[in-house]
């Protein structure tokens, strides 16, 4: 395993400590609505001081983009940061959420970690040397169209998201399918589709630290990601749909039938 790997692991485990240390005292932490129903925690902010104490200390000169505390300047390197990708459900004792930690470096993502503390499950991956589930080495699913399928999404909920272009795509992607998850952790809706528990995912408006350690997952399982318009700008633009080749390019179909 690569050295950025383990740190990036040894990382998500201290600020995943955080997190489950806090699970059983919800209704004591501080909690400030950054959004409209868009919540920050005193939980996230400890979590991700975790994160970069232990990056900063194995990297000094390394650059930071994380969620809370926003941009911290370094070299070429930088660390993409998502010290609880699910907050709203960790606040409301809803078992699904994530740590998420991605690396670039001059602009490409190189090295992933998304870690459920819950479950206790390590989803890692480095350019070109694959995927892993703790120790074992995972793909995207083989199905070979939607029939079936089980597909995970994001519904839109923020004022600055278009529920209204959202709700047309649900429709035509729900068809024929087993069912359309939404559980609340993009991060871990991604690895989820790297392991191939669920056969697709999409959703819009994404910040690059929900979707960065999980677009790399879902690479180097062999899948495919695209923006919803079929371009490859969704770590830019924050729109994402994602499978195996046969599930990516039917689903994209289907999208682009609602334009």
């Amino acid at each position: 395993m690569h050295p950025m790997v383990n740190i990036a692991i040894r990382a998500a485990r201290s600020a995943g400590n955080v997190i489950k240390r806090s699970s059983d005292r919800i209704d004591t932490l501080n909690i400030t609505e950054k959004s409209k129903n868009d919540f920050v925690s005193e939980v996230d902010q400890q979590a991700e001081r975790e994160i970069i104490r232990t990056i900063s200390k194995a990297y000094p000169d390394h650059s930071i983009l994380a969620e809370e505390s926003g941009a911290h300047q370094g070299n070429d390197y930088q660390w993409v940061i998502d010290p609880l990708d699910g907050t709203t459900n960790f606040l409301r004792g809803f078992p699904q959420y994530s740590v998420s930690i991605a690396m670039k470096y001059r602009g490409k993502l190189e090295h992933a970690v998304v870690y459920d503390p819950m479950r206790e499950e390590i989803f890692s991956a480095t350019r070109g040397q694959g995927a892993q589930l703790n120790d074992r080495r995972i793909r995207v699913s083989s199905r070979k169209d939607l029939d079936g399928a089980l597909l995970g999404t994001g519904i839109p909920f923020r004022d600055d998201q278009d529920l209204d272009s959202y709700l047309p795509t649900l429709k035509v992607l729900i068809q024929g399918t087993a069912g359309v998850r939404r559980a609340g952790s993009a991060a871990l809706d991604l690895a989820y589709v790297a392991a191939g528990r669920l056969d697709g995912f999409w959703e819009y408006g994404l910040r690059e630290w929900d979707m960065a350690a999980g677009c790399l997952l879902i690479q180097e399982a062999g899948g495919i990601l695209s923006d919803t318009d079929g371009s490859s700008n969704y770590l830019s633009s924050g729109n994402v749909v994602t499978g195996n080749d046969k599930i990516h390019q039917e689903m994209l179909t289907r999208i682009k039938s609602c334009k």
